[in-house]
């Protein structure tokens, strides 16, 4: 797989300035058709922690892509409420412990779609994996080794 991280708007050297997520959709949008521009016939997954979580999951109905990853979505500070479900497979990654992130609202938020994403609960993880980063990789690389493209070795 190839991968693609770009900073949104106004982060690092990027131009622009922050846009309360309006304008960061528009990022993500233009990254994917520079991506499908490259290659057409290659996949495109969404992969956000955070901030980015909520951009992925809020142009992945439009977008289409081929799997959508959340970590710590926030979804008591962003609106969530307003996004169709897209059609690829969906997983959210939380921490039992995350001081920034309610583990219950996220839970409970995955809990109310239909059908629901596949939940990857870490025990203990903080908002930024302290400690956990290790654990981290090698629960998504079990959860989506199997559909993944080519070879993960």
């Amino acid at each position: 797989m190839v991968s693609v991280r770009f900073n949104f708007r106004g982060v690092g050297a990027s131009a622009g300035t922050y846009d309360d997520g309006r304008g960061e959709q528009d990022d993500l949008r233009t990254v994917i058709q520079w991506c499908r521009d490259q290659d057409a016939n290659r996949s495109v997954w969404l992969a956000g922690f955070s901030f980015g979580a909520f951009i992925a999951t809020a142009v992945a109905a439009q977008e289409a892509p081929d799997c959508l990853v959340n970590v710590a979505p926030p979804v008591r500070m962003f609106d969530f409420s307003g996004f169709s479900r897209p059609a690829c497979p969906w997983y959210i990654v939380q921490g039992t412990e995350d001081e920034i992130v309610s583990f219950q609202a996220v839970k409970d938020w995955a809990a109310a779609i239909t059908p629901p994403p596949e939940m990857i609960i870490m025990e203990g993880a903080t908002h930024f994996f302290h400690g956990k980063l290790n654990t981290l990789r090698d629960s998504l690389l079990d959860a989506l080794g199997p559909i993944a493209p080519g070879d993960t070795a």
